[in-house]
């Protein structure tokens, strides 16, 4: 625990066989009470190498259901577990482990309700390994996105992030996109309720096990980070009602 809270990571993971050792043994046990992972529905041994490692809970999906629909099953999982603090980490070791204790501080002292690991803040994207082309639409689609949305962040795409329970309660994740899309769906559900969102600088690593996705479904990814960034901005002047921010219930300490 830290604070006295229960801290409990969460990893998406298919087809993290090859990652997944280095990924778990550079997490901080020191201060993480629980880790699950929800494998969907792998084509290698990510599941019994997950359980030789002493995961706690290994859930699985017995077909391949979606990066967002992953994380559904593990904050259901986690919310169940009775976590104050959640941080999901991606076992492909794409993002630094360690960085937990910095996020996880950032909560539990109520100085921020959501942290994210930005591979942009700093100068270690390109450094990383991040192709160029990738690089390039993540500073244009922040830019949009921070233009349409009225807050600021360094980065909307990262997958590293840290909640509160306070905050998985009170967005209806359980509805958005089973896709890609799913994470920036959150952000704008957070963002319209009114949490308190903080950043950490997160150095990129780009290899030839990390996980990625081809360019087609890059192109689809950018195009519904802009109609999800449209529906916030229609949403909060008010001028259309969408169904995506239904039951997002706002952050009382901000009104």
């Amino acid at each position: 625990m830290y604070l006295g809270q229960k801290i409990v990571v969460v990893l998406p993971a298919y087809n993290a066989a090859k990652t997944i050792e280095r990924t778990y043994h550079e997490i901080p046990f020191a201060i993480v009470d629980h880790i699950i992972l929800c494998d969907d529905a792998s084509g290698d041994d990510t599941i019994p190498i997950a359980k030789s490692l002493g995961v706690n809970q290994v859930l699985h999906h017995d077909y391949n259901m979606g990066y967002g629909a992953n994380q559904k099953s593990l904050y259901q999982a986690a919310l169940a577990a009775e976590a104050d603090i959640i941080i999901m980490l991606h076992p492909d070791y794409q993002y630094d482990p360690k960085l937990i204790s910095a996020m996880v501080s950032l909560i539990a002292q109520e100085t921020h309700d959501v942290v994210l690991g930005s591979r942009i803040l700093g100068k270690g994207a390109l450094k990383g390994g991040m192709p160029y082309y990738k690089y390039l639409s993540n500073r244009i689609l922040t830019f949009i996105q921070n233009l349409l949305s009225g807050y600021k962040l360094s980065e909307y795409h990262t997958g590293y992030r840290a909640y509160s329970q306070k905050v998985l309660t009170a967005i209806p994740y359980e509805n958005n996109s089973d896709d890609f899309i799913f994470d920036n769906e959150v952000l704008a559900q957070i963002i319209y309720a009114g949490f308190n969102i903080g950043e950490i600088s997160c150095p990129a690593k780009y290899f030839e096990d990390a996980s990625s996705i081809n360019f087609y479904r890059s192109l689809k990814y950018g195009i519904g980070v802009l109609h999800v960034s449209l529906m916030h901005l229609l949403q909060r002047s008010g001028i259309r009602h969408f169904q995506l921010f239904d039951r997002v219930r706002k952050n009382v300490q901000d009104q």
